[in-house]
Order: C-alpha cells, then structure tokens, then sequence
C-alpha cells in the first residue's frame, strides 16, 4: 500500500480512457443513428448534437474518473463501495444507451438474429435492384 497514491492515480486515469473510449462509441454510433433517421433534423441541429454528445461523453467519463480516484482513497476499505458502484455504472452505461437506441430504432436487441418467417421487414421503396432498373 505504500504506492498507493500512483495505483490510485492511474486506475483513474484507465477510468477516465475508457470511459472517454466506450462512451464516445457509443456517441458517435448515435449521432450516425441520427443521421439516417432523421437527415433534415440532423443537418439543421448537427452541431448542437455533436456538441451536446461532447459535453455529455467528457462529463460521464471525467465523472467516472473522479469517482474512481475518490473510491480508492482508504487503503484499509478496498475495494470501496463507491468504486464498485461507479465501475459497474460506467460500464453498464453505453450497453444501456445502445439498446435503448436499438429499441427506438426499431433495430431489436444487442445481437442480430433473423427475423420468423413471416415477420420480414418490407423493403424500403426505391432500395432494391428492380426498382432501379425500372
């Protein structure tokens, strides 16, 4: 425990990569969510989502980063609560928006899986080869 203050200081910092990392994916695969779905919208507030999708990204993972240097302040207490909790939370946080997005996108779950028969989504108009050619 004598170097402490250094593991201390560098878990933060993995902390804060990989929240910077995994919460910035999953931004950027919004924001190109946003894009296909909703082009005029997009194109009329594109740069208040990519500032706001900034904002929010460098306030989870700099908050995640702070938390985890604060959880790891006691060595008799480790590991302490507080780093779980906020560990748990950062790494359940994309997960959460993904699937949340994939749902009101109408995408469905994490995974990909083909659709019963029956149930196939109809083709988008103009998007096949046949209507190209007609």
């Amino acid at each position: 425990m004598v170097h402490l203050e250094a593991f201390r200081t560098g878990i933060a910092a993995c902390a804060l990569i990989s929240g910077l990392v995994l919460n910035g994916l999953t931004g950027w695969w919004l924001l190109r969510m946003a894009s296909r779905n909703a082009p005029p919208l997009y194109r009329e507030y594109r740069m208040w989502l990519i500032g706001g999708a900034i904002v929010i990204v460098l306030l989870t993972a700099g908050g995640g980063g702070y938390l985890t240097y604060l959880g790891l302040r006691d060595p008799r207490r480790l590991p302490d609560a507080l780093s779980v909790v906020v560990a748990t939370f950062m790494l359940a946080l994309p997960f959460a928006v993904s699937i949340a997005a994939r749902r009101i996108a109408g995408i469905g779950g994490i995974i990909p899986v083909d659709e019963p028969a029956g149930k196939e989504r109809s083709p988008r108009r103009g998007s096949s080869l046949r209507s190209r050619l007609q």
